[in-house]
């Protein structure tokens, strides 16, 4: 198929000047589009349907969204249709411009159902430079994606940068059993109360155990009814509320990764980084971002797991793989969404830091690997959660570089 050889159903020729923007919502498939019909420049939008008489099956003659109808592009063209005016709408039938190879490789693929992916059969036929291309733009658009989360809490913090990246941070050191449950922690107080209480990592402690609401114990230590007191004086103090927090949980989880020593972790971080931000921003590489993470709990949490036992006396440092799941799922993003709303337009540096990390191993991943040899850094397993995810899973085989390969070839 190709771009300058397209004609209408009336065999007048169509020239695209501009394709739009994709409409996610109800009105028209694509608004604002430029292009030549025959001797005529039209700007307005474009409805895509697999069947023209679609138009009707769908009401669009009554909707006055539909008006500014420019082209009515279709897989078949089956009737003539026409605007609330009674106005011929052009239309585009694309079945004759599509290789007869390219339907037979696409029902193919979306006809695998009892496969994990749909090009689970053909995907090792993909060249490398092809897969390559593709699996870094799927990471940046997975970034992106983050982007606009950051974005949004931006925004809810009036463009306090440090209150954002302890929200972040915060859901990431509660994993995925307690991400939610600590981002609810997080955002229970105001992050000027956290910058107040910044110098003192007992009065940290106070606060998240106090807000997560583990401080509610029968336990009997002098650490503990400390923690009691100084909370009620905090809570007091800052008018704070636990309303709307999370419980948090320890079933199935290993001790090193329970609530108590991950709070006391983020604790004791933010009592020895004074400007967590600009340290983070301002690091350029993964050895510098690893010596900001050095640190462990306060005394007591290195012989307790919980309030109410000790164990043996174990330092509480960060593991090496905990600190990348915190880099790459927090700190890289925010790196990149600083950049971009600075409008830095090289993102060199972030790339580079998440290329050397080792990847990461879930089920997604793994599996993937068994099907083609992908990179082994963290920016591919990224990349493979967003392939999966975003694409195989909603059967978006004709946006994918990888369905684009296995559409066009003709064997």
């Amino acid at each position: 198929m190709t771009l300058k050889s397209l004609k209408t159903t009336a065999q007048e020729s169509i020239v695209l000047k501009a394709v739009g923007l994709a409409n996610t919502n109800s009105g028209p498939d694509f608004f604002n589009a430029q292009l030549s019909i025959g001797t005529q420049m039209w700007a307005g939008n474009v409805e895509i349907h697999v069947k023209s008489s679609d138009w009707y099956v769908h009401h669009h003659e009554t909707d006055v969204a539909y008006d500014s109808v420019i082209l009515h592009v279709v897989w078949e063209h089956n009737m003539e249709i026409y605007r609330k005016d009674n106005t011929s709408i052009p239309t585009l039938e694309l079945k004759n411009y599509v290789l007869p190879h390219t339907v037979t490789n696409y029902k193919t693929l979306l006809n695998q159902k009892n496969h994990w992916i749909p090009c689970e059969p053909t995907i090792s036929e993909v060249d490398s430079f092809t897969m390559s291309h593709w699996i870094e733009r799927l990471y940046l658009e997975r970034l992106e994606t983050k982007y606009k989360a950051i974005e949004i809490q931006l925004v809810e913090s009036k463009h306090d940068w440090e209150a954002v990246l302890f929200w972040q941070i915060a859901k990431n050191f509660g994993l995925k059993v307690n991400g939610d449950a600590f981002s609810s922690i997080a955002k229970s107080m105001d992050f000027s109360v956290i910058r107040k209480s910044q110098h003192d990592i007992f009065q940290l402690e106070t606060l998240f155990f106090g807000q997560s609401g583990l401080l509610e114990t029968d336990a009997q230590d002098i650490y503990i009814s400390d923690l009691i007191e100084n909370y009620k004086f905090l809570k007091n103090k800052f008018s704070l509320t636990n309303e709307g927090v999370l419980p948090v949980q320890f079933f199935r989880l290993r001790p090193p990764n329970f609530p108590t020593i991950r709070l006391g972790q983020l604790a004791n971080l933010y009592s020895q980084q004074t400007n967590l931000f600009s340290k983070l921003m301002e690091a350029r590489s993964l050895e510098e971002l690893y010596a900001i993470f050095e640190g462990g709990t306060s005394k007591f949490w290195e012989t307790h797991y919980t309030f109410e036992k000790t164990s043996k006396s174990v330092p509480k440092k960060f593991t090496k793989s905990f600190i990348n799941l915190l880099i790459i799922n927090t700190i890289v993003p925010i790196k990149f969404a600083f950049n971009k709303f600075n409008r830095h337009v090289n993102q060199e540096d972030v790339v580079a830091i998440i290329q050397k990390i080792p990847m990461e191993h879930n089920s997604i991943v793994d599996k993937f690997h068994s099907l083609y040899a992908f990179g082994k850094t963290a920016l591919d397993s990224q990349a493979l959660i967003q392939l999966k995810q975003n694409y195989c899973s909603k059967n978006k085989c004709l946006q994918c570089a990888i369905g684009s390969v296995l559409l066009n070839r003709n064997s």
